[in-house]
């Protein structure tokens, strides 16, 4: 797929779907259905209009591009959003983005798309405008619920990965470099992979989850994957990923890691003993493997 930032696009006409598409959930993919191309932001507008009040995303921007990629769309163009971008007007962006430089003959956005400066731009806008076709897809329902990235997030930062999973139409995914931690749990019998949570993604609740881990060399190992501060200790360390890949053994600091999380097995808590914590760490891979088993 090739990946263009505005405005270096070259000249040709597109069928373009526009959105931030922060997690490519069910509902995205409605959106992009049919589209040769992708219009996406970088970053998030809200960290340029109200710093601060930008939500913490489900994607990096590459991940996004891998997802789209899967998708079928041939090109995704990236707004490099600033200052200048958030005073564009909503005509300006039709005139000189979807007409002036996508030449787009048809434009595909969400029933809720707003857009231009102070977000007066909507689906009525674009469909006054007689220079492309417009498709407005409609807002996407699982079980009653409206599928949205603010959802999903919710869903994610409460521990509830399994129906998020659902939501996004495959398992939540958390990509990171491992990295050194205090290698406690090889002293108990089950050494962890650690990845410490970059700022302004999502990252499960506290708990212990089932997970499948996929390494940089295309291996997927099932895992029991802890997220929190490791209450039945006294550490120095913060919130961390600690990724304890089953039947697996190797070095891997400083590798990438990609971790899918399928279902919460239960809350972080202290444990009276070493001992206890040990075995509900058992447990806990018991139950791990059934979930992935399950699932695959």
């Amino acid at each position: 797929m090739n990946v263009t930032r505005l405005p270096d696009v070259d000249p040709r006409p597109r069928r373009v779907a526009v959105g931030m598409f922060d997690g490519v959930h069910l509902g995205h993919r409605a959106v992009i259905a049919g589209s040769d191309t992708v219009l996406t932001f970088d970053p998030h507008p809200l960290s340029v209009i109200a710093p601060g009040t930008q939500p913490p995303l489900l994607t990096t921007l590459d991940r996004k591009i891998e997802l789209l990629e899967e998708l079928g769309v041939q090109e995704t163009v990236i707004v490099p959003f600033d200052r200048g971008w958030a005073q564009h007007t909503a005509e300006t962006f039709v005139d000189e983005v979807l007409v002036g430089l996508l030449h787009a003959t048809r434009v595909s956005v969400g029933e809720n798309f707003r857009f231009g400066h102070r977000a007066t731009g909507d689906t009525a806008l674009l469909a006054a405008d007689g220079r492309f076709e417009l498709r407005v897809a409609p807002m996407i329902e699982v079980d009653g619920e409206i599928v949205s990235s603010s959802h999903i997030r919710g869903l994610v930062l409460g521990g509830a990965v399994e129906y998020a999973d659902r939501l996004l139409g495959r398992p939540f995914r958390y990509c990171g470099t491992v990295g050194h931690g205090e290698k406690r749990g090889r002293d108990l019998g089950f050494p962890t992979a650690n990845l410490v949570p970059r700022e302004g993604y999502v990252v499960p609740g506290h708990g212990v989850y089932a997970a499948i881990a996929h390494l940089d060399d295309g291996s997927a190992v099932p895992a029991a994957v802890n997220v929190g501060v490791r209450p039945t200790f006294e550490t120095g360390l913060g919130e961390l990923i600690e990724v304890f890949l089953i039947d697996w053994s190797g070095d891997l600091y400083g590798r990438e890691l990609r971790v899918d999380f399928l279902k919460r097995l239960r809350g972080e808590r202290r444990f009276a003993s070493v001992d206890a914590l040990v075995e509900q760490m058992h447990e806990d891979v018991v139950a791990a493997l059934a979930t992935v088993s399950g699932r695959t």
